[in-house]
């Protein structure tokens, strides 16, 4: 059975591998062969005689399974069966005679009720099982732990909850399993995790675990990706961890870990890649160890209670391209920036919430940060002024400077930064009027102009709060933010410039005259606040053409007249 087993898993995978590098005109066909395939009932074809992989995934199927037909010996020769992503529903039928089946793949539909506890006593050789992206509901089926030939097992995105039941970590022969996104709950038992030695992925994020990570993890010598984030798992960052040299990513954000992180060895993690600890309760240090993980790729330690100065061994980190070490009490903030302009392949750098009251560096002459896209120095209340040296970062997309206390004006050469889509400069005391340099910013100008951040820059997910994230470049918003400001004069006219702007706020500063008519060129605006001004006049009418507008503030002004409606 190895070799038939060997042979099913590879096909499965091979399948998936040729359909993504399939043209789209080649997957059409795909997809209007797969249709065809699947026109008769689904459960004949599971029946067939012939058929050893049946694969009808990304099509529109609707309706519930069918239980099959009694089969006589010697049974059916189906081993990969694949029904992902369609529209299926209904409780997930109890096939039985299906000894031959090795992969299964249920994942993206909407089947619901509780798991079935049949596959491993119909399916003994069953050694891939995916039900991930459903609703299904109740406690993990103790007899999954029967199946002592699975590799893969995940239920994630469902409605499970209860515990892990102990019969799962009979099943040893597991490699990859996943319940992430459920409501499952409950503390890892030192003793049950070591029965697990074979597991190279461990996905239990975004449940409702609590208690340590087990000293026994350090037992897993074959794993690569450990998963615990946003669960209410507490305790210090366990030393036996570092025994897992394999490991290449450790997310562990949004629990509340502690202790101080420094006294972990990373010395012995030479493959790690990535690692997250945003929004715990870790103290001290950065810890000098992690210098050593020369792979490392995204280093996020956000939202923790981390204090001290950047060492200058960080630079030795020559892949690092993701660096988040927001909301903390770092210090220093011209020697930070001196020593993170060395790490040449930084993209994303968020050092927000730190160097309280320092002064914003000047560099008069500037090196470094070629390759960064995304620059986050908010809520530090920086004394000082914008800095020249940010006009050097060439391919710098998005800026966020608020929250300090900046001051002077916006400087002209702000429209030189010809990728620049995303500006917060909100809450700090700038002044002058709103320079038309702004208003030739090539990015927000070009409605057929699309960001291009590097897709390095969410190796991690990009957060503004906790509800909110980002995963992908094309959901970020064009976003000009000048709110808050001591800016004086009429807004611009060449305001109307700035088309592809999504959201635009000038609230809360000392603008006079006019909203101008020109404003209402930016059709897709889904955000306009220009309350807490001076404005005079009347609404312009033309608002009425922002069909996307949804949220829309001009109160505390001294404008008169009807108000638009419609639109």
């Amino acid at each position: 059975m190895p070799s038939s087993l060997g042979l099913a898993v590879a096909l499965l995978v091979s399948f998936v591998s040729a359909v993504s590098s399939c043209t789209q005109q080649e997957k059409g066909y795909l997809l209007q062969f797969h249709a065809a395939m699947a026109s008769p009932r689904l459960a004949e074809l599971v029946s067939s005689r012939s058929i050893a992989v049946l694969d009808v995934s990304f099509n529109r199927l609707t309706g519930a399974l069918r239980e099959l037909p009694p089969s006589p010996a010697p049974g059916r020769p189906l081993q990969v069966l694949d029904i992902s992503s369609n529209l299926f529903a209904g409780d997930f039928p109890s096939w039985k005679a299906m000894e031959n089946m090795i992969a299964l793949n249920a994942s993206n539909n909407s089947f619901a009720g509780p798991i079935p506890t049949h596959f491993c006593d119909s399916s003994p050789s069953l050694a891939v099982l995916d039900l991930s992206r459903n609703k299904f509901s109740g406690g993990i089926p103790q007899a999954l732990g029967d199946c002592s030939m699975l590799r893969v097992l995940n239920a994630g995105y469902n409605n499970l909850r209860g515990t892990l039941p102990d019969e799962l970590f009979n099943a040893t022969s597991l490699e990859h399993l996943s319940f992430r996104d459920n409501e499952l709950h409950g503390v890892l038992d030192e003793a049950h995790v070591i029965n697990l030695r074979n597991l190279v992925t461990l996905n239990l994020g975004r449940n409702n675990f609590s208690g340590r990570i087990p000293d026994s993890i350090g037992e897993l010598k074959r794993m690569e990706a450990a998963y615990f984030d946003q669960n209410i798992m507490s305790g210090e960052l366990p030393a036996a961890l570092s025994n897992c040299t394999y490991l290449v990513t450790v997310d562990l954000k949004i629990n509340v870990f502690s202790g101080e992180l420094s006294k972990f060895n990373f010395s012995n993690l030479p493959n790690l890649k990535t690692f997250d600890l945003m929004d715990n309760n870790f103290t001290g240090t950065i810890p000098e160890s992690i210098y050593s993980c020369s792979n490392l790729t995204a280093l996020r330690l956000s939202a923790n209670n981390l204090h001290g100065q950047l060492l200058p061994r960080i630079s030795d980190l020559k892949h690092l391209t993701f660096l988040s070490l927001s909301v903390n009490s770092f210090k220093n903030i011209t020697n930070a920036l001196h020593i993170l302009k060395n790490c040449r392949q930084l993209t994303i750098l968020l050092i927000g919430k730190n160097f309280r009251g320092e002064l914003m560096p000047e560099y008069e002459r500037f090196d470094g940060f070629e390759n960064l896209q995304v620059l986050d120095i908010g809520a530090c209340q920086l004394l000082g002024k914008i800095p020249l040296w940010i006009s050097k970062l060439a391919k710098l997309e998005m800026s966020r400077l608020s929250n300090n206390q900046l001051s002077g004006s916006i400087p002209d050469w702000i429209k030189a930064l010809k990728y620049l889509f995303y500006l917060d400069i909100s809450n700090n005391s700038l002044t002058g009027e709103i320079p038309t340099a702004l208003m030739d910013m090539p990015m927000l100008k070009s409605e057929k102009t699309e960001a291009h951040l590097d897709p390095r820059v969410f190796k991690l997910p990009v957060y503004i709060g906790i509800s909110r994230q980002y995963c992908k470049p094309i959901a970020l918003p064009k976003v000009l933010d000048l709110g808050n400001n001591k800016f004086t004069g009429e807004i611009p006219v060449e305001i109307g410039r700035l088309k592809s702007l999504l959201s635009l706020n000038l609230s809360s500063n000392d603008l006079t005259g006019q909203i101008p008519q020109s404003i209402c060129n930016l059709t897709r605006l889904l955000v306009l606040d220009l309350s807490n001004n001076n404005l005079t006049g009347a609404i312009p009418s033309a608002l009425n053409s922002l069909h996307s507008l949804s949220a829309f503030n001009v109160s505390s002004n001294d404008l008169e007249g009807p108000i638009p409606s419609g639109g």
